[in-house]
Order: structure tokens, then C-alpha cells, then sequence
């Protein structure tokens, strides 16, 4: 079954500290991933920023969320006890343990921002509207910075395809040089000049040495670019005495064009639109930064010395 959404915990989470005893995060984990029937690889599937358990992280916020709302404490690091509040709700028998049910306890209402236990505060509307409360706060960061990161690689990809044939030149060299590649700006643009020898558009320094060099072929192709186009590259760099090569278009590779450059014992990379804008975002070639925000979380080793 898929992971559980962390209000999906809670009900389970608290009851299985029903016993009153102090209960390891740990054990909790493994007791609460046989009850769900979550499988090895689903404990080990990490979120977007890969520094967490996907699993593990929503475990953390139906906590947070059950302490929040005096159901739960935290008697010491990395353990949970049941309250006498959370005795009294397991006696109810809920059916679930869920925001819309912690907004009874005026401490949950508090933190969370509800202005009553039937109406949440504006600031969360929105989120409820759109069914995304079934995520953590992390995931909703998560799932925001992706949409933006994929509206703006949308946007750079129709620049691109816009621009003149020799601002697209400049711009693989801009990116190649902010990725490693081709020592400084002014090397690479010597570097790439003379285009259109045998199917090669530019020669970049592998590294700043120059110890090889990568032959380039950027084309703004308008429709898909198929095996055959590669084919005719690699054979481009048989002419050349060499072995390693990037093709980049704004547009996509075919299926089979990708098989291809698997199965030969050349090094040939392929870079389609969508990586190519990605590419520019992640090494900051076309965009500037508007903002940033800091995600901050509690330095229990600084605790640990009190």
C-alpha cells in the first residue's frame, strides 16, 4: 500500500502508545510500518531533498501535531509518552485522529492558527481547499518549490527557443563553464568557435587543465531528435580521434536515440530541453535570485549539554 499521509498516523501513532509507557521514535517507526504494511524500499523512500525517510518524516509531524494538541509529551530526546488528554480521546474510540479533530484543543488552535474549532484561520484555507493538508509542512515546502522551479524552467526553455542561434552558442558555453567545465568563460569561447566541422558545433575543456576536450553539438531542433542524428554525432566524433561528446537541443530525444549512446563505447551525454532549464536554474545561468528562504530545525546536541 502507498505511505501513508501523516494525519493518517496519528490515530494509530497514539494508540500505540496506549500503554503509558515511554516509547523510542525508532520502535514506534517499525511497530507503526508493520501496521501500515509498508514495505523496505517505501521506509527507505526519501523525500525530495533526500535528507530524510519520506516514511520517517510524516511519523515525525503526526507527533508533533499529537504534542501540539496535549495528546502526546516528549518526556525525553527521542521518546513519546501518552497524557492523560491522550486517554481521553483513545476512550471516545475515534474513528480518526485528523487536524479537523485536534481543533478541539484550544493549545492545537493555538500553534496551528485556527480562530475556532469549526474555521480555520485564513492562512490555511487555501491549503485545505486544495486537499494538500494531507501533507507535512516540509512535503508542502517541498511540493511549492517544485512547482516554481518547473513554471520557471518553463519560461527560460521559451526564451531560449526565441533566441538568435548565436545566443544559444554563448548560453552552452555560459552553462558548460558554470558546471566545470572549459576553465574560464573567455578559454571556452575560443574554444567553441569554428562550428559546423563535420556535424561538431565546439570543442569545450573537459577541466581546467585541458587534459581532453568534449565536442558539442547544440542545435534548437524543432521536433524530436531520433537515432539517426545521434548516430551521425558519434560518427562526427570518430573524424575528430575522439570519444566524448554532448548533444543538446531544446527539444527531446527519442527513445530509442537514448538506448543508443548506451550500447557504443563512446561517452556521449544528451541533454533535452527540460534538463537543459534545469541545468540553467541549478547553476544559476539566465536567472537571478529573488529571494531565499531558511529552513531551520533544533540543535539537540546543544540541548544535550544542559
Amino acid at each position: 500500500m502507498p505511505i501513508p499521509d501523516y494525519q493518517s498516523i496519528m490515530l494509530p501513532l497514539l494508540r500505540s502508545t496506549d500503554d503509558g509507557r515511554e516509547h523510542n521514535v525508532g520502535d514506534l517507526v517499525d511497530a507503526l510500518a508493520v501496521h501500515f504494511a509498508v514495505t523496505r524500499e517505501e521506509e527507505r523512500e526519501l523525500l525530495p531533498s533526500g535528507k530524510q525517510p519520506v516514511f520517517a518524516n510524516r511519523i515525525g509531524w503526526a507527533r508533533t501535531y499529537l504534542k501540539k494538541a496535549g495528546l502526546l509529551e516528549s518526556p525525553r530526546r527521542g521518546a513519546v509518552r501518552i497524557t492523560g488528554e491522550g486517554r481521553s480521546a483513545l476512550a471516545n474510540a475515534p474513528d480518526r485522529i485528523d487536524n479537523a479533530y485536534l481543533r478541539r484543543y484550544p493549545a492545537f488552535r493555538e500553534w496551528a492558527g485556527y480562530t475556532s474549532p469549526n474555521q480555520a484561520a485564513s492562512t490555511v484555507e487555501p491549503v485545505l481547499a486544495t486537499g494538500l493538508d494531507e501533507l507535512t509542512p516540509e512535503e508542502l515546502l517541498e511540493v511549492g518549490y517544485r512547482r516554481f522551479h518547473d513554471s520557471l524552467a518553463r519560461d527560460l526553455l521559451d526564451r531560449v527557443k526565441q533566441s538568435p542561434p548565436d545566443f544559444f552558442e554563448r548560453l552552452v558555453v555560459d552553462l558548460l563553464v558554470a558546471m566545470g567545465y572549459g576553465g574560464s568563460s573567455a578559454d571556452a569561447g575560443r574554444a567553441i568557435g569554428g562550428s559546423g566541422d563535420e556535424g561538431i558545433d565546439g570543442i569545450i575543456k573537459e577541466d581546467r587543465l585541458g587534459l581532453d576536450a568534449i565536442y558539442i553539438q547544440a542545435k534548437r531542433w524543432g521536433g524530436t531528435v531520433g537515432r539517426p542524428e545521434v548516430q551521425r554525432f558519434a560518427g562526427s566524433l570518430d573524424g575528430q580521434g575522439s570519444h566524448k561528446g554532448v548533444m543538446i537541443t531544446t527539444s527531446t530525444f527519442s527513445p530509442e536515440a537514448r538506448q543508443y549512446v548506451t550500447k557504443i563505447q563512446k561517452t556521449i551525454v544528451l541533454i533535452d530541453g527540460q534538463e537543459l532549464a534545469d541545468h540553467m536554474i541549478d547553476f544559476g545561468v539566465g536567472v537571478d535570485r529573488t529571494r531565499s528562504y531558511e529552513v531551520k530545525e533544533i540543535d539537540l546536541s546543544y540541548f544535550e549539554a544542559e
